[in-house]
C-alpha cells in the first residue's frame, strides 16, 4: 500500500511564480493596509475597493504559471498517496498536475454568495463585478477566507494531517495560525520534512529533516530523501 503523504504550502512556494504575498507588499496595497481590503469590515464598508483589489490579484494569477516545486509535488503522486493542504489561494497546484488540494482559505478564481456560502461559482476571467449576484439575487464575492473569518476547512485538514505517513511543510515558515498548528496533529512517528531557506525553530519530540533551500530548489532534495520511503 502507498504511503500517505501529506502536504502543507504556503505562499512561499507561489511566491516563486510571482505571485506578491502580503508580505512582499510590505503589508500595503496600494496606500491601504491590507485589513482593509481583507476582512469582512472591508466589505461592508467598502466594496467596490475589495472587489478591485482581488480583481488585480486574479489577473496577476492568470498571468502566473506553476513552477519546479508545483510540478515536483504532482510528480511525487506516482509513488504515494498525496494530499495537499495549501494556504494558497491560487490555483497552481491545480495546473501543476496535483488531484488532491484542500484550499484552507479558499480559491480566487471562485466566488461565492452572500447569503449562500453552499453556492460557489467559478469565475469566467479576472473580474468579479459589483451586480454579480448569485441565485437568490446576493452579491458575489471573493470565495476566500478572510482576516477575521473561521476556517471551515480546518477540521478535515487536521484530520488529514493525523493520518499522515509523511508530512512535508513547503514555502511556510509555520508562522500563520491555525494551519501552522497542523504540524502538532501528526503522529509523532511521522518524519516531517521542511523546505525553508531560513533558521527555523523545531518543537521538539519528533523527527524533522530541514532542507534549508527555496521551494524550487529543494523540491529535488525532498524527492531524493523521499525515495527511501517508497
Amino acid at each position: 500500500m502507498r504511503k500517505k503523504l501529506v502536504v502543507l504550502s504556503g505562499a512561499g512556494i507561489s511566491a516563486e511564480s510571482g505571485l506578491k504575498t502580503f508580505r512582499d507588499m510590505g503589508g500595503l496595497w496600494e496606500q491601504y493596509d491590507v485589513t482593509q481590503v481583507a476582512t469582512p469590515e472591508a466589505w461592508e464598508s467598502n466594496r467596490s475597493l475589495v472587489l478591485r483589489f482581488y480583481n488585480e490579484r486574479r489577473k496577476q494569477l492568470l498571468e502566473a504559471r506553476p513552477n519546479a516545486a508545483h510540478r515536483g509535488l504532482a510528480e511525487l503522486e506516482k509513488d504515494f498517496d498525496v494530499q495537499i493542504i495549501t494556504q494558497n489561494v491560487d490555483d497552481l497546484h491545480e495546473r501543476a498536475g496535483s488531484t488532491r488540494i484542500l484550499h484552507l482559505h479558499g480559491e480566487l478564481r471562485k466566488a461565492r454568495s452572500t447569503v449562500d456560502s453552499d453556492l460557489v461559482y467559478e469565475i469566467d476571467g479576472w473580474e468579479l463585478k459589483e451586480g454579480d449576484l448569485c441565485e437568490k439575487g446576493s452579491q458575489l464575492r471573493p470565495h476566500v477566507v478572510w482576516f477575521g473569518e473561521p476556517v471551515p476547512a480546518m477540521e478535515k485538514a487536521v484530520r488529514l494531517a493525523a493520518v499522515a505517513d509523511l508530512f512535508v511543510v513547503i514555502g511556510t515558515s509555520l508562522n500563520v495560525y491555525p494551519a501552522a498548528g497542523l504540524v502538532f496533529e501528526v503522529p509523532h512517528s511521522t518524519p516531517v520534512f521542511l523546505i525553508d531557506p531560513g533558521e527555523v525553530f523545531f518543537p521538539s519530540g519528533r523527527k524533522w529533516v530541514h532542507i534549508r533551500d527555496t521551494a524550487t530548489r529543494g523540491i529535488r532534495t525532498l524527492q531524493q530523501e523521499l525515495r527511501k520511503y517508497v
